[in-house]
């Protein structure tokens, strides 16, 4: 069989709603017969799971988050330049990149389970790091290896949570990721207002070890011991999933049956993507992650204390507020994920971002309009219309 047939098949049976057959014979198998069509409640083991992995996600959150609380006490402490403290922020990116790009390999190869503890390792040793430097150098090594664990975690967290959830909650439980890396900027913000930059770090770690402990309590992803032709761990780790009394036979052979046509497939490379009959999907969809990034987020989330100092507000005050707006509103995209769906909900928050940028156009125009003599020299300007103009063209916050 050809792959394209193989691909139309497999679209045909997972895109196409079709009435499941009374008498059990037809339609596509496993999720039409009934198996994952049909609604499941969340066990306590699939809640546990969840728990476990997110505690990765908020320590996502508190590296990005770690940055801007800690800026003045680190200044000061080490000496460092605006440019050497612009590196240390920096740098988690570099490490996240880097992690990102190895992430799809090293899950597959060891397990969803295995790559979060081996994340974990990478983020605990870089909070030493950091928590016992003594020149820059320790503090952007170790920001490097927060960023390279962080890059890993962002890819195998929703990938497990997917994964060993049921259908009807996938993507509730799976947004509960975006919102727990909120969490962490967010408390992060808060404890660093009172807390010294050593004390902070040492409290990064703590989310990493409770993840690391979580490990040992949860099963792997069903998926992949199927896909390493670990049948019976397979159905072993999904009845613990879905209960002692569920009747797991049906999505079992869905697994079955998906992992059996994915290996008939032959290898393909990154350039197989690059086809016309890929290309809307391609675009909208790198295109949405590409341009969020160049909203700046992770900029403002680095630097949020300075940015708010520099424009004559109290820099915990202003982390304060970005804790009040920020968590609210994705608690409540978690809450609409399933009930809305995905398309209608990005809509809706693309309407209002567009509105909400031109009151950011029309304060920032009257600022530097009424400043422009006492505080905004043109380099300054320039930079800011800049921003306005990169985040008035791109999605930012959406996931």
């Amino acid at each position: 069989m050809s792959r394209e047939r193989m691909e139309e098949g497999q679209l045909s049976c997972s895109l196409i709603v079709k009435e499941k057959p009374q008498d059990g014979v037809g339609g596509c198998s496993g999720e039409e017969q009934g198996g994952i069509g049909t609604t499941s409640s969340a066990t306590t083991t699939v809640v546990l799971s969840t728990f476990v992995a997110v505690c990765g996600s908020y320590v996502f959150g508190t590296a990005v988050g770690y940055s801007s609380p800690a800026q003045t006490g680190i200044i000061d402490d080490l000496g460092l330049s605006v440019a050497e403290y612009s590196l240390f922020g920096s740098i988690l990116s570099i490490g996240a990149m880097i992690g990102a790009a190895m992430s799809g390999r090293i899950v597959d190869y060891i397990g969803r389970k295995r790559t979060m503890g081996f994340s974990e390792i990478f983020c605990i040793v870089g909070w030493l790091a950091i928590l016992f430097s003594k020149a820059a150098w320790w503090l952007d090594l170790g920001r490097l290896l927060v960023g390279y664990g962080m890059g890993l975690l962002s890819y195998v967290i929703p990938v497990y949570i997917a994964e060993v959830t049921p259908k009807n909650i996938r993507g509730g439980f799976t947004s509960v990721h975006q919102l727990m890396i909120c969490c962490g900027v967010s408390i992060t913000y808060l404890i660093g207002a009172f807390a010294t930059w050593r004390t902070l770090a040492l409290i990064g770690t703590i989310p990493c070890l409770m993840q690391l402990l979580g490990l040992f309590f949860i099963p792997e992803s069903p998926r992949w011991l199927a896909k390493t032709n670990k049948w019976k761990e397979c159905e072993a780790s999904l009845q613990r999933l879905r209960g002692d009394n569920a009747d797991i036979s049906d999505e079992a052979s869905e697994i079955r049956d998906y992992t059996e046509q994915l290996q008939q497939l032959s290898e393909a490379s990154i350039f197989y993507l690059f086809q016309r009959k890929y290309a809307w999907s391609l675009i909208v969809g790198v295109g949405l992650m590409v341009l969020q990034q160049f909203g700046g987020v992770n900029g403002i989330a680095f630097y949020a204390s300075a940015i708010f100092i520099s424009a004559g507000f109290s820099g915990s005050a202003g982390m304060i507020a970005m804790v009040v707006v920020q968590v609210p509103m994705t608690a409540l995209g978690v809450l609409l994920m399933d009930k809305s769906g995905r398309r209608p909900l990005l809509l809706k928050s693309a309407d209002s971002y567009r509105c909400l940028q031109l009151e950011h156009v029309w304060v920032a125009c009257s600022s530097v309009c009424h400043f422009s003599c006492r505080t905004f020299n043109n380099g300054r300007k320039s930079l800011l219309f800049y921003h306005l103009l990169v985040y008035w063209c791109t999605p930012d916050r959406f996931h």
